[in-house]
């Protein structure tokens, strides 16, 4: 089981210092607003890859006036140890150590997989296309942690293409190496996005039917649905790279690239009435999001690979009746890792019984 035993926090936003030891099971956060309760949360997100549950910066997690940097550290179930940090003086580079051995995020990853919740993503069905992108490539990066570094690669190589494009003439041989590394990168988030879009869709018919209802979900982008009919990397790469070299012309008039993943979006179907999520109401809405990430979580469980999932729900329980959050802890417990949760008011988790403790 993956769980957290302790926590530790130097100079970590408004904590000078902090240590909570725990028992492994699930975290109750409980106080009021702007005591620090989401601050805990990010500071354990940082134990994943990525830039954490608000994407903040490095220097911007240091505490007022501290002398520049910060650290969390943390103790697992098995008694090994882990531990991010920003060193004063070192630049903006995260530091990673496991059993005080200098290591990588990938190791990391190894160990730990996290899923979060905030209420900034209560509007992913209501906004565009890159809030649902975004929702879902957290998403894979707790399934595939390299899928970061292959958006990264994408990205640069788009700014690149981009900045070409701007210049209205492009060297094709310029142009071809360019497209090749966005192609390359392209492929590679198109297969991680289909391939965790799938374990997420069994793992939402795998949930129990009641008050979190079930998603039908499909991806809108070329790339991703050859990925989700089977086709394969080359096949995939090829197409990209066609795309990109057949659209340049269009492309340098619009000064952008139009096409490629970082076009695509997450579709959603609110199954109990057929209706896209974007057209649900505030409260089916809410429900669905928290029934996606508990099938996020499910498929990391599934999925035998890797760790249990680490669950961060900020404020999930505040706007749920009695009966949905004693469902929600009832399926928590069911998914066999650590859960950590927010509320300004102790009662709230009074459905959890002695499975969590309260902090």
């Amino acid at each position: 089981m993956t769980a957290l035993t302790r926590l530790s926090l130097t100079d970590f936003r408004n904590y000078a210092a902090l240590s909570l030891h725990l028992d492994g099971r699930h975290v109750c956060l409980f106080g009021a607003n702007g005591a620090g309760k989401t601050n805990l949360l990010e500071a354990v997100s940082q134990l994943g890859p990525g830039r954490g549950l608000r994407s903040a910066t490095l220097p911007e997690m240091v505490r007022k006036d501290a002398a520049g940097g910060w650290t969390v550290a943390a103790t697992l179930a098995n008694d090994q140890k882990i531990g991010v940090a920003l060193e004063s003086g070192s630049g903006a580079k995260r530091n990673v150590r496991v059993d005080g051995a200098s290591a990588t995020a990938s190791d990391l990853a190894d160990l730990i997989r996290i899923v979060w919740l905030t209420p900034s993503m209560d509007s992913v069905f209501r906004g565009g296309a890159s809030d649902r992108r975004r929702f879902l490539d957290r998403q894979v990066m707790s399934h595939v942690p390299t899928h970061g570094r292959a958006a990264s690669r994408y990205e640069q190589a788009m700014r690149e293409r981009n900045a070409l494009l701007e210049r209205g003439h492009v060297d094709p041989a310029w142009a071809d190496a360019i497209e090749a590394r966005m192609a390359e990168a392209g492929a590679e988030i198109a297969i991680n996005r289909a391939h965790v879009l799938e374990s997420l869709q069994v793992a939402i018919e795998a949930r129990p039917e009641g008050h979190f209802p079930k998603a039908d979900l499909t991806l809108d982008g070329d790339a991703e649905q050859a990925a989700l009919r089977g086709d394969d990397f080359k096949s995939i790469f090829e197409a990209l790279a066609e795309t990109f070299r057949t659209t340049r012309r269009r492309d340098i008039a619009a000064g952008r690239t139009i096409d490629g993943p970082h076009r695509s979006d997450l579709m959603v179907i609110h199954r109990p009435t057929g209706a896209p999520a974007r057209d649900a109401s505030t409260g089916q809405q809410k429900a669905l999001l928290i029934g996606l990430i508990l099938a996020s979580a499910g498929a990391l469980r599934a999925d035998g690979d890797g760790p249990a999932p680490l669950l961060l729900l900020d404020e999930a329980a505040a706007h749920l009746d009695p009966d949905r959050r004693a469902a929600l802890y009832d399926e928590l417990c069911a998914l066999g890792g650590q859960a950590w949760l927010t509320g300004t008011e102790r009662f709230l988790f009074e459905a959890f019984g002695d499975r969590a403790q309260c902090v």
